[in-house]
């Protein structure tokens, strides 16, 4: 029998009624979460690039209906689609009342969507400086504040042994601090004579907001210690070499990404609070590399990064940094439960990931998660590639690695680690 569903609402309030101005509504790009209220299951939509603070939820049954906003159906044809694909039997009111409130959060693909975007866009790069956009959610805003936050967690790490003379990058995680804390700190703290040394920070951080290649910025990125500026040289460099068009084409998405940001952070406190130059680069994703349309190794975006970055940062003391997690597995990935078994299956997985990373063996480090159709999620396969591809030979340790919990059963779970990368300096792969 179909079942009939409720009425959809708007987290800032019912949505207006009003006459569509699309007729073939086709949702963007947005973030799904799950989540229960009251034992009933809903999903609760957002807006990734943050056009909008309004946020909708709806019943979990209702979720097909998502996937049927593809922008070749009107209103009456998506409550035909799912009667008949799915069994439900939804009112018009309730798919008009749905679409009205996904418009007014903008997390349609129309014009009303596209002006928004075009204003954001321009107001980021009128800006002085991005601004810290984790500030005061992930971490304190407060500068005296958060000197105290990653201090304790300095403290709490032994001091290394030895100094590395040529660590070339590192790998640290982009995990919130009050998960990741101690593995940011481990990581930090073995690379602190070599962050203060650089002349040029090149980060790479995963970009959740789902653009495919990499996407540039000229914007300065300012942490709650100062402003650290960017290379621009270096990004107009790369730009020319890729096409500004897709170097910029998401450039939006560097506004609210938080990997970039979360590793600033620790950079700019490690080095006493002294500014250096960054290259910030986010990293699409590799899910066609995955699939085998392509091969990252015979990329042509790629080659030209690795080249230009070679060229642009020759006989600087430059320092490379993939802000990049691992593993992303459970239902709160859309997975299934992770019991006993199968966190100790994660974990061995796990390292048989870095041991590649160690090695300085891009290709072998893809070449695993695309055996297994990357089934444990790793967040950070892009930037951890285009790591070892940009350093070369290099031999990584292990500082730090930790299992983070991702829901409140227990159930799900993220990894991350924290890996310094060492070697002579050297011609790219």
């Amino acid at each position: 029998m179909p079942r009939t569903l409720e009425p959809v609402e708007g987290h800032a309030g019912p949505a207006k009624r009003q006459v569509m101005t699309m007729s073939l509504p086709k949702l963007r790009a947005i973030d799904v979460r799950p989540f229960t209220q009251d034992g009933q299951a809903y999903l609760l939509l957002r807006d990734p690039l943050g056009l909008s603070d309004r946020m909708v939820s709806i019943p979990r049954q209702l979720g097909p209906l998502l996937a049927l906003c593809d922008g070749t159906r009107d209103s009456a044809a998506l409550r035909a689609a799912l009667a008949v694909r799915f069994g439900l039997r939804v009112g018009l009111d309730v798919i008009e009342r749905l679409l009205t409130a996904l418009d007014e959060a903008l997390l349609l693909d129309n014009e009303r969507f596209a002006q928004a975007r075009v204003e954001a866009l321009s107001a980021y790069r009128r800006a002085p400086y991005r601004p810290p956009a984790s500030a005061g959610l992930s971490y304190p805003a407060d500068a005296e504040e958060l000197r105290r936050l990653l201090q304790s967690y300095l403290d709490a790490v032994e001091d290394p042994q030895e100094e590395c003379e040529t660590l070339r990058g590192l790998i640290s995680p982009h995990i919130d601090y009050a998960r990741g804390g101690a593995v940011y700190a481990s990581v930090w703290k073995h690379a602190a004579a070599s962050v203060r040394a650089a002349e040029l920070v090149v980060v790479l951080g995963t970009d959740h907001a789902g653009s495919r290649g990499v996407t540039l910025t000229r914007q300065h990125y300012a942490t709650p210690f100062g402003v650290l500026p960017t290379a621009v040289d270096v990004v107009d460099a790369l730009a020319e070499a890729i096409g500004p068009e897709m170097a910029f084409a998401d450039e939006l998405h560097h506004r609210g990404e938080h990997s970039i940001e979360l590793a600033t952070v620790w950079l700019h406190y490690l080095r006493q609070e002294q500014p250096c130059p960054l290259v910030p680069i986010l990293c699409g994703s590799f899910g066609h590399f995955v699939q085998g349309e392509a091969n990252p190794a015979q990329d042509a975006t790629i080659e030209a990064i690795v080249a230009t970055l070679a060229r642009m940062t020759a006989g600087r003391r430059v320092l490379v940094v993939a802000a990049a997690d691992l593993a992303h597995v459970g239902p709160a990935f859309g997975g299934p439960p992770v019991d006993l078994v199968g966190r100790a299956r994660l974990q061995a997985a796990d390292e048989r990931l870095i041991e590649r990373i160690c090695a300085g063996d891009a290709a072998g480090f893809f070449e695993l998660i695309q055996r297994d159709g990357d089934r444990n999620n790793i967040c950070g396969l892009p930037p951890i590639y285009l790591t070892l591809r940009l350093l070369g030979p290099v031999q990584g340790k292990v500082v730090a690695y930790a299992r983070c919990p991702a829901d409140e059963q227990g159930t799900s779970w993220v990894t991350i680690g924290g890996i310094l990368l060492s070697g002579d300096s050297h011609s790219p792969q």
